[in-house]
């Protein structure tokens, strides 16, 4: 595997440790696609570092499993935000 493809993978998945980040959110600070995000730590990390996949998936799962709520909450702002403006 190519020096930049490990140094990016571990850089995505210290990120996503230290800031309880979501595949979207780690997208948008580095500038790759979330598509490149996911594969490299689910995927090209375990090969590098298990151990550190392992944290970040930690992170990522949690995230999962609270990502209705946070689209419940943008949805009623969004509504929200709407019926203030009539």
């Amino acid at each position: 595997m190519k020096d930049y493809i490990v140094e990016r993978a571990t850089g995505l998945a210290d990120y996503i440790i230290a800031h309880n980040a979501t595949v979207r959110q780690t997208a948008r600070e580095f500038g790759i696609s979330k598509s490149t995000v996911h594969k490299d730590v689910t995927d090209r990390l375990l090969k590098i570092n298990p151990s550190l996949a392992m944290q970040a998936r930690k992170v990522l799962n949690i995230n999962k499993s609270e990502r209705h709520i946070r689209g419940g909450l943008a949805t009623r702002e969004k509504y929200r935000r709407m019926s203030a403006e009539l």
